[in-house]
């Protein structure tokens, strides 16, 4: 269908869809991306807006035997070196934040079989962040430390955007703010300069539509819960 022919109400719908069936993928099947779909990806992720239009965020993916290495070195630097973000993590959660990340977390570790109490079976399942489920490939979004909090705000439309993209194009991926909790590490990984920062690593890939760590799906709130009018 051309541009001249698509309705407004035909976009609204495209968007929708995208947003109503997009999910966060925690199991991938091995199988490479062809290197023109991820650029296809990329492309469409390139439309991000951003501050004064400054597109602060600079991309990293790996594929192939880059991925593997990755991931062994990860997991070897993280048993032994804690971990350091360059943004804070939250201080807490509480009231409605918390109640949200419980019920992921639940219906996280039900549909994989770890039970209330089982500690090992959860350190597992945290691990497999560092694993990046499986995936083969992984991309690393890092912003300019001179472009402050903004920076990372323009990073985090873009990772929305690579999301939605990656989704019209039948890929699952995994946002993950644990990756970014290495950021010294991926620095020195990949030979980045101290003025970039690591804001998320998502981990994309085909999906395994099969395994039960990707047989559920989050709840949204309605937006009475996150929007305040002011009429008069």
């Amino acid at each position: 269908m051309s541009t001249a022919t698509v309705t407004s109400p035909d976009l609204h719908e495209a968007l929708n869809r995208l947003l109503a069936e997009r999910w966060t993928c925690r199991q991938f099947l091995p199988e490479q991306v062809p290197r023109d779909t991820i650029e296809q990806m990329l492309t469409l992720a390139q439309r991000t807006p951003s501050w004064c239009n400054t597109q602060p965020w600079q991309v990293i993916v790996t594929e192939g035997a880059a991925t593997d290495r990755l991931r062994t070195r990860l997991l070897d630097h993280l048993r032994t070196n804690p971990g350091q973000p360059d943004f804070p993590f939250p201080a807490q959660y509480t009231g409605a934040y918390q109640e949200r990340r419980r019920e992921c977390g639940k219906q996280l570790y039900t549909s994989l079989g770890i039970e209330r109490g089982d500690h090992e079976g959860a350190a597992r399942q945290m691990l497999r962040n560092f694993e990046f489920f499986g995936a083969p490939h992984v991309a690393i979004i890092t912003t300019e430390a001179d472009l402050g909090v903004y920076g990372a705000i323009d990073c985090g439309l873009y990772l929305n955007s690579f999301l939605l993209a990656a989704q019209s194009l039948g890929l699952g991926a995994a946002p993950q703010a644990a990756l970014a909790g290495y950021s010294g590490f991926l620095r020195e990984h990949f030979g980045l300069p101290d003025s970039r920062r690591v804001v998320v690593g998502v981990s994309f890939g085909h999906p395994d539509t099969t395994h039960p760590a990707n047989g559920f799906r989050t709840s949204r709130a309605d937006t009475a819960g996150a929007v305040t009018w002011h009429s008069a």
